[in-house]
C-alpha cells in the first residue's frame, strides 16, 4: 500500500517512518543490547535471522489498513539523523482481535521523552489516518517506564491477560489498556 510507504511523522524532535533497506545495519546494531529484551518476547538474534525479520517488517508495508497489519516504523532524531528506536501498530501478539501500539527506544536515548513523543504521535496517526476505532496496549507489571508511557497517550487500564494457552503464556500476568477513538476524540478537545 503506497500510503503505508510514503508515511511520514514528524514530531518536534523525531521523524517516524517506514523501514527503507538503508536501515538494516543501524537497526541490526540496535537490537543487539540484551538489556532492551529484558520486557520482551523476543531475544537478539544473528544477523541473518534480524535480516529476516527486517526484510518481513518491510514487506508488511504491502497490507492495507483493512487487513490484519503489523507496521513496525523507525525512530530517528530529526537534528541528527541517529536511529534511536522503532515503533509500530498492528494486530496484538495475543489477542488477535486487537491492534496494539508498541515501541521500543535503546539505552542511550532512555528519560528523555522520545518513547511518548513517539507514540503519542502513531496514536494520531493510527486514529486519524488508518482509522482504527480502538488501539490496545500491554507491558509487564514491573515494567514502570513502559507503563507510564501507556498512561501519558491515554490509553485506560481494562484488565489483566490471563487464561492465554500455554504458547501465549510471556503476556499471561500483564495489563491490559486500550483507547476508542471516541475517548481519544473527548481527551483531544
Amino acid at each position: 500500500m503506497d500510503g503505508i510507504k510514503n508515511m511520514k511523522i514528524e514530531t518536534s524532535r523525531l521523524i517516524i517512518r517506514p523501514y527503507m533497506e538503508d536501515d538494516l545495519i543501524d537497526c541490526f546494531r540496535l537490537m543487539q543490547d540484551k538489556e532492551l529484551f529484558k520486557y520482551l518476547d523476543m531475544d537478539v538474534m544473528s544477523f541473518e535471522e534480524y535480516k529476516g525479520l527486517f526484510n518481513w517488517l518491510i514487506d508488511s508495508y504491502n497490507k492495507g489498513f483493512d487487513e490484519d497489519f503489523k507496521y513496525s516504523f523507525n525512530i530517528t532524531l530529526k537534528e541528527s539523523g541517529a536511529h534511536i528506536g522503532w515503533c509500530g501498530v498492528g494486530v496484538s501478539n495475543c489477542l488477535p482481535h486487537y491492534k496494539e501500539i508498541y515501541y521500543l527506544i535503546g539505552r542511550d536515548h532512555w528519560g528523555k521523552g522520545y518513547a511518548k513523543e513517539a507514540t503519542v504521535a502513531l496514536l494520531e496517526y493510527s486514529f486519524n489516518t488508518i482509522g482504527l476505532n480502538e488501539i490496545a496496549a500491554l507491558c509487564k507489571l514491573e515494567n514502570i517506564a513502559s507503563k507510564k508511557v501507556i498512561e501519558n497517550m491515554g490509553l485506560k487500564y481494562r484488565y489483566m491477560v490471563e487464561g492465554l494457552p500455554e504458547e501465549l503464556d510471556f503476556y499471561n500476568g500483564e495489563p491490559f489498556f486500550s483507547l476508542t477513538k471516541d475517548e481519544y476524540i473527548k481527551h483531544s478537545i
